[in-house]
């Protein structure tokens, strides 16, 4: 669904990057219409059903995969699941920065004490795609 509705800003990633990555911000290059809100509690199961689009719009490439496999980590072969069936998404340069704007603004919820149990699973994903140890806060 084409919209001008935007979910991610670039302005967000170049404030917060550093801060919560501890990488120079990454460039959003491609953007899809998307969720914005992809967890675990925002899925049903049957039907599938995919609630509360109040955040929907314009984000990056791979950004609602990048915030549905770091939820996913505390079951490992869930995540290793949605990496495979979405590789194809996420092990590219664009799904890349999508997945890293959705780890910032994760670990940014992570800081003001959201997932406590999913945060170091959280900072540990954000250095295996940064090389860089996550800020902590």
């Amino acid at each position: 669904m084409p919209t001008q509705r935007e979910s991610v800003r670039q302005s967000w990633v170049d404030r917060n990057f550093r801060r919560f990555l501890g990488i120079d911000p990454a460039q959003i290059t491609e953007t899809t219409t998307g969720h914005a809100d992809l967890h675990w509690a925002n899925l049903t199961h049957v039907p599938l059903i995919l609630p509360d689009w109040e955040n929907w719009g314009r984000l990056p490439v791979g950004y609602d995969l990048g915030l549905l496999h770091p939820c996913s980590l505390a079951a490992p072969a869930t995540a290793a699941r949605l990496r495979r069936e979405f590789a194809h998404v996420l092990d590219t340069d664009v799904g890349r920065t999508g997945e890293l704007v959705a780890l910032a603004q994760l670990l940014q919820a992570c800081a003001r004490g959201v997932h406590p149990g999913l945060a170091p699973l959280i900072a540990r994903r954000a250095e295996e795609l940064t090389h860089t140890p996550a800020p902590t806060h």
